[in-house]
């Protein structure tokens, strides 16, 4: 049974008790009570004749009144069914109609047709249904949407190294290119690249499933990046790029993986390293604020645009879209892996930047332990 039937009958239902308690009372209440008041009233005007007249008179009143109060409540019934179905089915409809159309735009966005959208009826609970099935629908697109631009993404990601190496396998078969030890470290080189992709994936999909595995403890913050530092330093130095440390000296505590936060932590570095000129500098800050340790990286390179402090985390994303995997030296996910470990750390990474040639700053903020 469907609800607009459900509702009719209970609107009928309603109808029929009350005509059912009507009846009752003008059955058995009513000429009850109206004989004692007609009795009253005939005993106070003429007590003498009142004995004469009361034995036919009573059953005469009575059967008139029995007989005008059914015709009345026949009528009244049949106006309160009639009421009562026309209600019925004006309410039923209103309801029935958007939750109809919810359920054919659902078997439409089942079949893949994301961009279906229903109007809001009213302000009511039945418009707060259409609205949730709406925000649904949209999130659904944008999921869609994530998921095509992901596969394009990879097989754009993939097909650089398997092309490069598909050409040096061609060459050395027709001994185009010579079987040196150069040669076959040119083709182990890109299958890395190719591993460390494959890699990386793998590391974006646990962490946007939230199924990162991590040991956490009480470490100091300050420590683990100065080790990231010292281990780094080296790269900047051949490249002329100053990096400095700067902030709190003492210990701050915070409850985090540390081979996971060394991860975060590298690449802000490495990011800022490939993104800064030869005479620029890095700053790393550590600081303390009220209730969290905050991390600053900040840099003298190319700077952000103000759509691109978002855009940035995304995966796949690319500041500076002259530059290749191969010259960039990264598969472009690694920022959006940061982000998804830090929040796993109850953390926030975010990037500031006053313009494009104006340097950014990646911030990191990880609660006190």
């Amino acid at each position: 049974m469907n609800l607009g039937w459900k509702f009719f009958i209970s609107h009928l239902f309603v109808g029929a008790v009350a005509l059912l308690v009507l009846a009752f009372s003008t059955a058995f209440v009513a000429p009850e009570t109206f004989s004692m008041r007609m009795r009253g009233g005939a005993m106070m005007r003429n007590p003498e004749q009142h004995n004469m007249m009361m034995a036919g008179l009573d059953q005469e009143i009575e059967r008139d009144f029995r007989e005008s109060v059914r015709s009345a409540l026949w009528q009244a019934g049949i106006a309160a069914m009639f009421t009562a179905a026309l209600v019925s089915w004006l309410v039923s409809s209103r309801i029935v109609k958007p939750i109809r159309q919810v359920a054919e735009a659902s078997h439409h966005i089942a079949e893949g047709h994301y961009e279906q959208r229903l109007q809001a009826p009213s302000d009511d609970e039945l418009g707060e249904l259409v609205e949730s099935f709406n925000c649904m629908a949209q999130k659904l697109a944008a999921t869609e949407s994530m998921r095509q631009r992901l596969i394009g993404d990879v097989s754009h990601e993939l097909k650089t190294p398997l092309a490069s190496i598909k050409g040096y396998m061609e060459g050395l078969q027709d001994g185009i290119i010579p079987a040196t030890p150069e040669t076959f470290q040119l083709i182990y080189c890109e299958a890395e690249r190719l591993q460390r992709l494959v890699h990386d994936l793998q590391e974006l999909s646990r962490a946007e499933a939230g199924a990162l595995a991590l040991d956490l403890h009480p470490r100091n913050l300050r420590e683990i990046v100065a080790t990231v530092i010292a281990r780094l330093r080296p790269q900047f130095v051949d490249k002329g790029v100053a990096l400095t440390l700067q902030g709190a000296e003492e210990a701050l505590w915070v409850r985090v993986d540390r081979d996971r936060i060394e991860q975060v932590i590298t690449n802000l570095l490495g990011n800022a390293l490939q993104y800064t000129p030869s005479g620029g500098s890095v700053t790393v800050t550590v600081s303390r604020t009220e209730a969290s340790v905050r991390l600053a990286v900040q840099d003298t390179g190319i700077g952000l645009a103000s759509e691109d402090l978002t855009r940035v985390f995304q995966r796949f994303y690319r500041v500076d879209k002259s530059r290749s995997r191969t010259a960039g030296g990264g598969s472009g996910v690694g920022l959006t892996i940061a982000r998804h470990i830090v929040e796993a750390h109850e953390g926030r990474l975010w990037a500031e930047s006053a313009g494009l040639g104006q340097g950014s700053t990646f911030i990191l903020e990880l609660p006190l332990s």
